[in-house]
C-alpha cells in the first residue's frame, strides 16, 4: 500500500456492535471519561511504532491517551524516556489525568483494538475489524523503520496489517523479525500488563532490554 498523506483516528467508529454498546453504557456510568475509541499518540513521522492490545477500562479508556492511568504505563513510559523516546517518564499529571507536558520523540503509540472490550478481551472478529485502521496507520508513516508489538495479539495484528501470515513468525520476548520487501523490522515483547509484571514474567530490566535493542537498531540505521 502506498503511503497515505494522513491518517484519521476512528474516534466515532461503531463497527463492532458489542464494543459500541459497551462504551455507550460506560458513557452513561462515567460521563467525564473518554469512553470512545482511543486515538494513537505521537507523530506519523516517527520511525518507531509501539503497538499494544487495547485500552484498559480505568486507563486509556478513562484518559483518552494510550497506556495512561494503569500499571502498563508505569512500565512503558519510563522505558520510552530512558531510551530517548519520551520527554518525561511520567505519563500522568498530579491530577492523575494525562500529563500534557509528556511528548514522544520519534515514536508513536497505538493499539491493535481501539475500543475497550468487556473484560479486556476482544473477540477475534473485533481484532480483525480494527485491523484495517492499523493497516492505514502503518501506511501513513513514511519514515517507519521499527514496530514493537506488545504481546501475541499485537504481534499477530501487525503481521496481518502488512499482509503476512502470523504462523510464519513465532512470537517471543525480545525477538526481532526481519520482514520481507523492505517492511519495518518487527520487535516483540511480552505485554507490560500488571499481570505479567506481578507474576514475574516480565521485569523492568527485561522490558527495557527490548527498548535498548530497538534504539540501537534505529541508531545503526541512521548511521548506515
Amino acid at each position: 500500500m502506498s503511503p497515505l498523506t494522513e491518517f484519521t483516528a476512528p474516534l466515532n467508529c461503531t463497527a463492532c456492535p458489542r464494543l459500541a454498546e459497551h462504551l455507550a453504557a460506560l458513557r452513561q456510568r462515567d460521563p467525564l471519561w473518554h469512553n470512545r475509541p482511543v486515538p494513537a499518540l505521537g507523530s506519523l513521522a516517527a520511525e518507531l511504532l509501539v503497538v499494544g492490545l487495547g485500552p484498559g477500562e480505568k486507563g486509556a479508556n478513562r484518559t483518552g491517551r494510550p497506556f495512561t492511568g494503569d500499571v502498563a504505563g508505569e512500565l512503558l513510559y519510563p522505558a520510552l524516556h530512558r531510551f530517548g523516546f519520551a520527554s518525561v517518564p511520567e505519563p500522568l499529571g498530579a491530577d492523575k489525568w494525562a500529563n500534557p507536558a509528556m511528548t514522544l520523540h520519534n515514536a508513536r503509540i497505538t493499539n491493535a483494538v481501539r475500543c475497550l472490550p468487556p473484560a479486556n478481551k476482544p473477540t477475534p472478529a473485533e481484532i480483525r475489524q480494527c485491523n484495517g485502521f492499523l493497516t492505514q496507520e502503518i501506511a501513513a508513516m513514511p519514515r517507519l523503520k521499527a514496530i514493537l508489538a506488545l504481546g501475541t495479539v499485537s504481534h499477530q495484528a501487525v503481521l496481518r496489517a502488512q499482509g503476512l501470515k502470523p504462523t510464519h513468525y513465532a512470537f517471543g520476548h525480545n525477538i526481532r523479525h526481519d520482514l520481507p520487501e523492505n517492511r519495518p523490522v518487527l520487535f516483540d515483547s511480552y505485554h507490560c500488563s500488571g499481570y505479567n509484571w506481578r507474576t514475574g514474567r516480565l521485569s523492568r530490566e527485561s522490558f527495557e532490554a527490548v527498548f535498548e535493542r530497538v534504539r540501537d537498531f534505529l541508531q545503526e540505521k541512521e548511521s548506515a
